[in-house]
């Protein structure tokens, strides 16, 4: 089954979305995607739409891995696992200095090391283990999990470079990627799918004698998932996107985990201009310097139908979940929803 996902919630009150989340099903829309970043948590609109609309499939893309306790984000993940049985996946990820130090008062330390041990202890605690463990970021003393799901939660992790794309691939049940082009699928996505079948040909590390270690919980399926958020703006309106594209990409773009990223995909000469105006302080230069093309390659834009094949590039280079998010350029937000959906 092809999976086709909307990022939610929309513009407007929660209370107000209702026949918005019913209407995603009969557009043929198979999943909801949520975000955390200043806006709604990632955990409510889900709840809302596990009444709503209980065809769909409810994910995060993301909850950072540093903003809630170890044991908090279990209950938050097992209380909406109960919400949606099945229907539920939790990805995690790093999320930013921006985020978690400036906003959350919480020292970015370590961003690969808590994700892999948030990976490790979200698998025992959802199983409803018992877990007494020094992992290197916390340690858990004596936590059981009382809002056990009644079946087993994928989870799935954010990642950009190597490193992080190996993890999601050797000990999450995939990987949410970002902030790419349709073409640069062709380089991430087998380096998760290498990582999945490089761990299910390893044999399990022996436990020593005597030792309380507890084995690493694995992966539920060797599949891997590929959820990608693909920001869009359904609009033949080269005027506007561009200029609000722009602000968008320098926005993130600028973000230190994001510029690496770019710089790692080959991008480093394009993007030197715009890197280098922005530490100057010339917002608009900086702006300026971002070519069209680039636009081109990261915003899927133009008539809707244009839109729809840009997003079957993604898929067909390995991409198995689209969460699409339209972008709030000033067009009918509702229609983009209409006019991206697959049928």
């Amino acid at each position: 089954m092809q999976r086709y996902g909307m990022t939610v919630p929309f513009d407007g009150p929660l209370h107000t979305q209702r026949d918005r989340f019913t209407e995603l099903v009969d557009l043929g829309y198979t999943d909801v995607w949520s975000a955390e970043a200043d806006g709604h948590d990632g955990f409510t609109p889900l709840a809302l739409a596990s009444v709503w609309a209980p065809e769909l499939r409810l994910g995060t893309a993301i909850i950072p891995a540093f903003t809630r306790g170890p044991a908090c984000l279990a209950q938050s993940v097992g209380s909406l696992a109960q919400a949606a049985p099945g229907r539920f996946a939790i990805g995690i990820g790093t999320s930013s200095d921006v985020i978690v130090e400036r906003w959350n008062g919480i020292p970015f330390e370590e961003p690969y090391k808590k994700i892999r041990d948030m990976i490790r202890f979200l698998r025992a605690s959802l199983d409803g283990e018992k877990i007494v463990e020094d992992y290197d970021t916390f340690s858990i003393k004596g936590f059981r999990l009382k809002a056990k799901p009644p079946e087993p939660v994928p989870i799935v992790v954010a990642a950009l470079r190597e490193g992080m794309l190996k993890l999601a691939g050797r000990e999450g049940d995939g990987a949410i990627i970002n902030w790419l082009s349709a073409e640069d699928v062709k380089t991430v996505a087998p380096i998760v799918h290498g990582a999945a079948r490089a761990a299910s040909e390893e044999a399990p590390a022996p436990t020593p004698a005597g030792s309380e270690a507890r084995e690493r919980p694995q992966p539920r399926s060797e599949e891997r998932e590929i959820v990608a958020r693909i920001f869009c703006a359904p609009v033949d309106d080269p005027d506007l996107v561009y200029p609000a594209a722009k602000f968008a990409i320098a926005a993130y773009l600028n973000v230190p985990v994001y510029a690496a990223f770019h710089e790692w995909m080959g991008r480093g000469e394009q993007l030197t201009p715009m890197w280098t105006k922005w530490k100057e302080g010339d917002r608009q230069g900086a702006l300026d310097a971002i070519p069209n093309s680039l636009v081109d390659e990261l915003i899927v834009h133009g008539p809707p139908e244009k839109c729809r094949e840009h997003i079957q590039e993604y898929i067909a280079n390995g991409v198995t979940t689209p969460a699409l998010a339209p972008l709030p350029f000033g067009y009918d937000m509702e229609q983009a929803v209409r006019d991206l959906a697959p049928r």
